[in-house]
């Protein structure tokens, strides 16, 4: 009987508290090696070998058959986690580009920029990155919430949340530069 399985049997209550790993330490080894080779950052490796156990103890959990060979469908796992990790990588890259470029907007010669938009581009400067992408994707792109959260692939309560503390920053950065 396979050591998944085993656990799987004290998970169920056959045996023992169900607290067990069910990654054992070399397959853990093998699932940061896989992830690593598949360049995913060293920050990142505890949270993808997290993602494999959780993976495995979803299958526990629907009564699916444990895998014949454990360490070999982590180490499938783990390489399709690190592609989704580029594909994400790819999709923030995207998102920075588009943002830059709105964020270069063309003066025609001898106009004035006003003092409004001047502080405005200032305190989104100010802002961290991901709190500056939801304003200007929100305010400049004109996206709506949903389309901002499945642009970025985060949940919708974490634009409104980045929205709500960001708007709350510009708006004191304009009081404190006395614009408004």
């Amino acid at each position: 009987m396979s050591v998944l399985r085993r656990k799987a049997r004290r998970a169920h209550g056959d045996v023992g508290d169900g607290l067990d790993d069910p990654l054992d330490a070399a397959q853990e080894r093998r699932v940061r090696a896989v992830l690593a080779l598949g360049g995913v950052p060293q920050a990142d490796l505890p949270d993808g070998v997290q993602q494999v156990r959780l993976r495995l103890l979803e299958r526990v959990a629907r009564g699916d058959e444990a895998p014949r060979d454990v360490s070999a469908w982590a180490a499938v796992v783990a390489s399709n986690l690190a592609v989704d990790w580029h594909r994400a990588k790819r999709r923030q890259e995207r998102v920075g580009e588009r943002l830059a470029s709105l964020r270069q907007v063309e003066h025609p010669s001898g106009e004035d920029t006003s003092l409004l938009s001047l502080a405005v581009a200032r305190g989104l400067d100010e802002l961290p990155d991901a709190q500056r992408q939801v304003v200007v994707l929100r305010f400049y792109a004109d996206l709506p919430v949903r389309g901002i959260a499945e642009e970025l692939g985060i949940p919708e309560g974490t634009v409104k949340s980045r929205l709500h503390t960001a708007v709350r920053a510009l708006r004191a950065r304009l009081h404190e530069d006395e614009v408004v």
